[in-house]
């Protein structure tokens, strides 16, 4: 176990990103059509192919995930790593049409001081080809990476992070989580992560929590203070099993893992958030459909949760003036 996304069998992870855009993209590519869900939690999402993934809709299973920064430009990211599963001759077929199927969500990080003026068309087609072309071994590099390059939260710089773990039943479940929270990652001004309970290994520095919470530690910190805007965030990611679920019960997997959320950020689900969890499963091994799949959502928010701190925790300033500073340097 890698303590990654890719710890799930058959699932691997590319990053591309541009500098001076301070932007980036991620795709996560099943080897294998995966059944696909999604929760939506946040009040200002940016999504594509939502709608396929409706439980009353037909198509079951993806073929890839994307994420990305870029606001609704980097719906684009979609595209380009559907232009490379193409390519690989991957896709839906319907008679001698094959369509690569690729839901994706993504972040505000237009405003973090890169480089935006990048003429008639976004960079984010490209980096989505890209990122698809990348994901090529069970590594992959956490922080100011892929989706997470450009992104912030309230109190310090985000970024990508992942975790996974196997549930005492022997099922893998692991998560891939975009930090650009609205809210903060970490208690009041201090060092210590919300979702420390939940850490392994000292996997984000092993602070821990607070002796005492005190009143200002529990006071609301909100990116932009005031003043923010209602449309610069937003938390996005994929939760991944091997576990064999059906399109509800990955629909239902969604949902409880996405309590991670509010395990590693506060406030979270904000109307200035547009918080997305997808869920997705390999369907290698068997499940107890109710307490099996109970069991297998609580590990899956602790993973969340994990991988949200480790984001943050990972993640380097960009190098602009003014820049939000990272974890690492005020703690690290």
């Amino acid at each position: 176990m890698k303590n990654l996304l890719t710890d799930i069998a058959g699932v691997r992870v590319g990053h591309a990103e541009d500098a001076k855009v301070a932007s980036g993209a991620t795709a996560i590519v099943f080897d294998s059509p995966a059944i696909a869900a999604i929760d939506v939690r946040g009040g200002g999402p940016g999504t594509r192919e939502d709608a396929l993934l409706d439980l009353a809709n037909t198509v079951e299973r993806v073929d890839a995930i994307a994420l990305s920064g870029g606001s609704a430009f980097g719906l684009d990211t979609g595209g380009g790593v559907q232009a490379w599963l193409a390519e690989q001759g991957r896709g839906h077929r319907v008679r001698e049409a094959l369509i690569p199927i690729v839901p994706g969500a993504i972040l505000f990080d237009l405003l973090n001081g890169g480089d935006k003026a990048w003429g008639r068309f976004s960079p984010y087609r490209d980096l989505g080809y890209a990122a698809a072309a990348a994901a090529a071994s069970a590594d992959f590099a956490l922080g100011s990476v892929g989706a997470g390059f450009g992104a912030t939260t309230a109190t310090f710089k985000g970024g990508l992070g992942s975790a996974s773990a196997v549930t005492p039943s022997g099922i893998k479940v692991a998560a891939i989580v975009a930090v650009n929270a609205v809210g903060s990652v970490t208690v009041g001004n201090g060092p210590w992560f919300w979702a420390a309970p939940f850490e392994v290994d000292g996997e984000f520095g092993g602070r821990g929590l607070p002796d005492k919470f005190t009143e200002d530690m529990l006071l609301m910190r909100i990116k932009g203070g005031p003043a923010a805007s209602a449309r610069e965030n937003t938390t996005i990611g994929t939760v991944v099993t091997d576990a064999v679920l059906t399109k509800p019960q990955a629909k239902r997997l969604a949902m409880i893992a996405h309590t991670g959320f509010a395990r590693a950020i506060y406030p979270v689900h904000a109307p200035t958030d547009g918080d997305v969890l997808f869920a997705a499963a390999t369907c290698e091994k068997p499940i107890e459909p109710l307490v099996g799949l109970t069991e297998l959502g609580t590990i899956a928010a602790n993973v969340v949760a994990r991988a949200i701190a480790r984001g943050v925790y990972s993640a380097t300033a960009l190098p602009f003036a003014g820049a939000q500073a990272a974890w690492k340097d005020r703690f690290g």
